[in-house]
């Protein structure tokens, strides 16, 4: 396709949406259509279901969880590939890896979570914000949802996160440096990795 879609992952409060926002502006100011989407999509149908098990007044197993979380992104999957024909960008906070993370974590197949997405249109670079759990809970102590809650949970996420980056070749930063000094490093490789002018 002639766009490029830029997801973003990590821990929660890891500073993907910051960092988005700021890919964002920067695509934006270059005279680049952008688009940002964060999953999950709490607007849609199945978008209302995740956000009700989060918080608790839903029950589901670990494999339903994830079930909802790629059929979520499925929603969307002919807008971003009608913005990415058009030769758009499409910045993800939050896309593919993440069921394959958290679903890792929860003792899920992966081989099954990246079967499933596999018609999802395909990230041109992924970047892997690394904070530690402990900083996650100092940058959000309160209204944290059932996941962001389990440290030992948010450990295990962190590792298959680090094992997706190493084996596939995203861009991983530490989450744990100046917000600017981030930015700059992101679009640093994003302008090289993409050849963008």
């Amino acid at each position: 396709m002639a766009g490029h879609l830029i997801a973003f992952e990590g821990l929660d409060q890891s500073g993907k949406q910051t960092q988005a926002e700021r890919l964002r502006d920067r695509l934006i100011a270059l005279g680049h259509d952008v688009r940002l989407v964060d999953f999950p999509d709490y607007t849609t149908h199945i978008g209302e279901e995740i956000r009700l098990a989060l918080t608790g007044e839903r029950e589901y197993p670990p494999e339903v969880m994830q079930l909802l979380y790629v059929a979520n992104r499925y929603e969307w999957k002919a807008q971003l590939q009608e913005r990415l024909a058009a030769g758009g960008f499409i910045i993800c906070d939050r896309y593919l890896a993440s069921s394959v993370a958290y679903g890792e974590a929860f003792g899920l197949d992966a081989d099954w979570l990246t079967e499933m997405q596999r018609f999802l249109p395909r990230p041109s670079l992924t970047i892997m914000l690394d904070i530690a759990p402990e900083t996650a809970v100092a940058r959000k102590s309160v209204d944290r949802d059932r996941y962001e809650r389990d440290l030992a949970l948010q450990a295990r996420v962190r590792e298959s996160y680090t094992r997706l980056a190493a084996r596939d070749g995203w861009l991983l930063l530490n989450g744990e440096r100046p917000k600017d000094e981030i930015a700059d490093e992101v679009f640093t490789a994003l302008a090289t990795r993409l050849a963008l002018r």
